[in-house]
C-alpha cells in the first residue's frame, strides 16, 4: 500500500469514529494544489475521486495530463471574475461563490454541453477580514440568484473555520454555517452540501453535519510553497 493509500484509509478511519446524528454520507475532497499529476494518479489508484485545486493555471495542466481518469474537479480557491470562464468551462464544482457577478459570469460561461456547475455560496464564518464570504445572514439571498441562474446547479455552502482558533471555536463557526445551511432548507432550497472541514478540523466539523471535508496534507503530506 502506497503512503498516500495509507494516509487515506486512516483518514476513513477517523471520519467513521466521529458520532454524525443523523448518518449522513461524507465526501472527502483532496486538496491537490502544488502537488503534481502523479500525485494525483497515485491518490485516484488509492480510490480518491474527487480533488480540489485553488490555482486556475496549475489545475487546467493537471487536468490536460489526466484526461483519460474519471476525476471529478472541484474548484476551491478564491476567484476573480477574469477566471470565471475556465472555471466554469473546466471545473464539476465551485465552492467559493461569494458575489453576485461571479455567480453571473459562471452561468454565462457554463457550456450547455455540460451539466451544470455544482456551486456553493461560500459564507465568512469566522468573520475575518482576508477570508472571502458573504456575512452569516446575507447567504440565503445570493444562494436564490444561484438557484435562478441557467447552468449552475446550488448545492449548500461553503465556509472555513478561523485557523489558529480551539476545537470550540471551531465547533462554534462551523454550527453558525449549519445554522444558515438550514436558514436555506427552511426556505425552500434544495441544497444538500455543506462543505466545512480541513486537516486541522475536520472532526469538529463533522461534528456538525458537514458533508463535504477539503483535506489537503491529511493526504498528501506537507505542500510544498506555490510557484510565484
Amino acid at each position: 500500500m502506497s503512503p498516500t493509500a495509507e494516509r487515506l484509509q486512516a483518514i476513513h478511519e477517523r471520519i467513521a469514529r466521529v458520532p454524525r446524528s443523523p448518518a449522513h454520507a461524507v465526501t472527502v475532497v483532496a486538496v491537490s494544489k502544488t502537488k503534481s499529476a502523479a500525485d494525483v494518479r497515485e491518490a485516484f489508484l488509492a480510490g480518491q475521486r474527487d480533488f480540489g485545486e485553488n490555482y486556475v493555471q496549475e489545475a487546467l495542466a493537471k487536468m490536460g495530463e489526466l484526461a483519460g481518469l474519471p476525476i471529478t474537479w472541484h474548484f476551491i480557491g478564491a476567484l476573480q471574475g477574469n477566471k470565471a470562464r475556465e472555471v466554469a468551462e473546466h471545473f464539476d464544482w465551485c465552492h467559493g461563490v461569494d458575489r453576485s457577478r461571479i455567480a453571473q459570469l459562471l452561468s454565462r460561461f457554463r457550456p450547455a454541453t455540460r451539466p451544470p456547475l455544482n456551486v456553493c455560496v461560500q459564507v465568512n464564518i469566522s468573520a475575518e477580514a482576508t477570508k472571502g464570504g458573504v456575512a452569516p445572514g446575507e447567504a440565503l439571498a445570493l444562494a436564490r440568484e444561484v438557484a435562478s441562474l441557467p447552468g449552475l446547479r446550488l448545492r449548500g455552502l461553503m465556509g472555513m473555520a478561523s485557523p489558529s482558533g480551539s476545537a470550540e471555536q471551531a465547533r462554534a463557526e462551523f454550527a453558525r454555517l449549519r445554522a444558515e445551511f438550514d436558514a436555506l432548507r427552511a426556505a425552500g432550497l434544495p441544497v444538500d452540501t455543506l462543505s466545512m472541514g480541513m486537516t486541522q478540523d475536520f472532526e469538529a466539523a463533522l461534528a456538525e453535519g458537514a458533508t463535504m471535508l477539503r483535506l489537503g496534507t491529511a493526504i498528501f503530506g506537507t505542500r510544498e510553497k506555490a510557484a510565484a
